[in-house]
């Protein structure tokens, strides 16, 4: 439903998008995820026709969007900084979509539909109120509520909920996904929040600098991240990467010896990276070994077993962070808090991770994150 194919953005000397590809599928909720600068809210503004690119296409249902004008776009966006206004009160803002001459509706039907989106949104209480007095988190209802008033193509939703409490977060993530299956209305959600682009995306795309590094569902950016930043990028606690060298076995080993893997992944569908990752290295290369948090055991197991120490615990509600040291690497996992509340530091403990949940990546290079590297 939206295509952005080569776009390139400059403002002076700097490269906002740099020959950005883009697709977006009729009737999906796609998260957009990236840190600040990457160019996110640029793609937005873009397909708004809010911005003109230097070079390269913007197709809305395989129409393209050059010369024309952001009204006749058909897509509705909500803006992190509110773009309210301020002197109105929130009932006038909401209104606002509904009183123009594209989506004027009768003052009845209008006022019905705000009320639906007031309630959705849990503002009915503040309807009167001047936006100028409402605090940042009911702002941000407002301004997402104006783009829910009226139908539209496309939702394009610049972190709408950066600035609620984690409560109301957690609630509007489900009432979002659930709006747009509704109306079958294609959304993209920009967000640098890898926990929301994981609740929420039917897919996901990862900007970096510009350009988009991977797309794929929650399931393939998981089991098959592009480089180590997409890696990092998703998981609490982050991914565990230790450094180390292939083995003339073609296992891992760690430089200290204390580490040693076999390499061995199961099936899984392929992720569409750009270009592709790199080929099996030969003994001898560089190299970083992944396990998530959660793929370690405590204790022996059915995977590989790994000799280590307890350096710190950390209590997560009902779960604990133990992190172990192993030789001159640390690692972390989280175990159920029963398993952990004898432990303490120094205590020898073994941990098993099944080959099959390891990742491999070349090692991280000054310019470039290291690549991930499909084993046998």
């Amino acid at each position: 439903m939206i295509r952005l194919s080569g776009i390139r953005k400059t403002y002076g000397k700097v490269t906002a998008l740099d020959d950005l590809e883009l697709d977006v599928r009729e009737g999906e909720f796609f998260c957009l995820l990236g840190p600040s600068g990457a160019g996110k809210t640029t793609t937005l503004k873009t397909i708004a026709g809010l911005e003109t690119p230097e070079a390269g296409t913007v197709e809305l249902d395989g129409k393209d969007m050059r010369g024309v004008e952001p009204y006749d776009r058909g897509v509705a966006m909500c803006f992190e900084s509110y773009a309210l206004y301020p002197h109105k009160s929130a009932y006038d803002n909401l209104a606002s979509p509904l009183r123009s001459p594209r989506h004027r509706l009768p003052a009845d039907r209008a006022r019905e539909r705000i009320g639906e989106v007031a309630e959705l949104l849990g503002i009915s209480a503040l309807l009167d109120r001047p936006v100028g007095r409402l605090s940042n988190g009911q702002r941000q209802r407002v301004a997402l509520g104006r783009v829910l008033v009226r139908p539209a193509r496309a939702f394009l939703l610049d972190e709408p909920l950066s600035h609620l409490d984690a409560k109301l977060r957690q609630q509007m993530r489900a009432e979002l996904k659930a709006i747009g299956a509704v109306r079958h209305t294609t959304t993209l959600y920009v967000t640098h929040d890898s926990v929301e682009a994981l609740a929420l995306g039917d897919r996901i795309g990862v900007i970096r600098e510009g350009r988009i590094v991977q797309t794929g569902t929650r399931e393939e950016i998981w089991c098959r991240p592009y480089d180590t930043e997409v890696a990092r990028a998703f998981g609490r606690p982050r991914i565990n990467l230790l450094p180390g060298t292939i083995a003339p076995d073609g296992g891992f080993r760690s430089p200290d010896g204390k580490v040693e893997l076999p390499l061995r992944t199961k099936a899984s569908p392929p992720t569409t990276p750009t270009p592709a990752p790199a080929s099996p290295p030969s003994p001898g290369t560089e190299v970083l070994i992944g396990v998530r948090p959660r793929d370690l055991t405590l204790g022996e197991g059915p995977g590989h077993e790994l000799s280590g120490t307890v350096y710190v615990t950390e209590v997560l509600g009902r779960s604990v962070e133990v992190t172990v040291r192993l030789g001159e690497q640390h690692v972390s996992l989280v175990v159920p808090r029963g398993e952990a509340t004898s432990l303490r530091p120094d205590d020898p403990v073994r941990l098993s991770v099944r080959p099959e949940n390891l990742l491999l990546f070349e090692a991280d290079r000054p310019q470039r994150p290291g690549r991930r590297i499909e084993t046998p």
